[in-house]
């Protein structure tokens, strides 16, 4: 894979927490490597306003964000995509749509911090939690050396920043 650019989309089933800190962090680390975009099987329809304060918080550009749907991704004239990650188990146990090019494909499945129940501040820190754990993430998948590595290593290496 020596091209210009890696397009990434993160899916969830809501696209309102952890898909949307995904693309937000991907773009502001990805230089010129990747772009990231995010999606829902199940689109909310809104981003999480507590999404929304973590991303803030973390100095993070939020232009732009919007929760939708990942139709908007499979169908004709949609960007390129090389990479669809899912973050949430539902979305990883959901009939994706067949996505132009083949994309590599993994899952970074994580907890939901939009589930998490009680006081505002252990609400945060779910919401912080989720930031911290996908930029490590991505941190590692921006680390690969993706020119050198044929597809089915560069499959297994996606896949396996998981279990980092």
């Amino acid at each position: 894979m020596s091209q210009k650019h890696f397009n990434v989309l993160f899916l969830c089933t809501g696209n309102s927490a952890r898909s949307i800190i995904a693309e937000a962090i991907l773009n502001s680390v990805g230089d010129d490597q990747f772009v990231g975009y995010s999606a829902g099987s199940h689109p909310t329809g809104t981003v999480n306003p507590l999404a929304m304060e973590e991303l803030t918080r973390l100095r993070i550009p939020t232009d732009g964000l919007r929760s939708k749907g990942w139709d908007e991704f499979a169908s004709p004239g949609a960007v390129p995509l090389d990479f669809v990650i899912t973050v949430c188990d539902q979305a990883a146990g959901e009939m994706c749509p067949a996505w132009p090019g083949q994309p590599i494909t993994a899952h970074w499945g994580m907890a939901d911090p939009a589930a998490v129940e009680g006081p505002d501040e252990d609400k945060r820190k779910a919401f912080h939690d989720v930031a911290v754990m996908m930029k490590r993430r991505i941190d590692i998948m921006r680390s690969l050396p993706l020119a050198s590595l044929d597809r089915l290593a560069i499959q297994k290496q996606v896949r396996d920043i998981a279990n980092q």
